[in-house]
């Protein structure tokens, strides 16, 4: 039988890794639900707890939305207090989102209930089987650091 080519064979690969990563984020979801928030708060509150504060024109492109939107979700975390919106220090006319040591708690916590999870996952695996993920994780990080993807206009199809 002859061996698939290494295009063919990264192929298989990747659909199967983007197949487990959609299927253990969705799992991981359901932890999500406790925090309250609607997926795109969350996703917006965990970009400015990790990376903020930023502007909300900044927050809109790391999200991926227009800025009217990121501006009704701003506003209302803001509203929940979870975040602070205030002038930027180099422009008064600029808002800068923040987020409250509540907030900042809220997302903490939906991320120890999600790693609190897969760790149960992970404990009830044969031994042998937790090695082999350990293993895997240093290839797994290295796949997934922002410049290991192609650039779109480098990507064929």
């Amino acid at each position: 039988m002859p061996r698939p080519s290494r295009q063919a064979d990264a192929e298989r690969i990747a659909d199967r890794l983007h197949s487990a990563a959609i299927h253990l984020l969705r799992r991981l979801r359901t932890e999500d639900d406790a925090s309250g928030l609607s997926a795109p708060r969350l996703s917006a509150l965990s970009v400015i707890v990790f990376a903020g504060p930023l502007t909300l024109g900044e927050l809109a492109r790391r999200e991926q939305v227009q800025p009217p939107t990121i501006t009704r979700v701003a506003r209302d975390l803001e509203a929940l207090r979870l975040v602070r919106l205030e002038a930027h220090p180099g422009d008064a006319r600029v808002k800068r989102v923040v987020a409250t040591t509540k907030g900042t708690r809220l997302l903490h916590d939906g991320r120890r209930r999600r790693v609190a999870a897969l760790a149960a996952a992970v404990a009830a695996l044969p031994t042998g089987e937790r090695r082999k993920l350990a293993d895997a994780l240093g290839v797994l990080e290295q796949v997934a650091r922002p410049d290991a993807l192609p650039a779109k206009s480098e990507r064929r199809g």
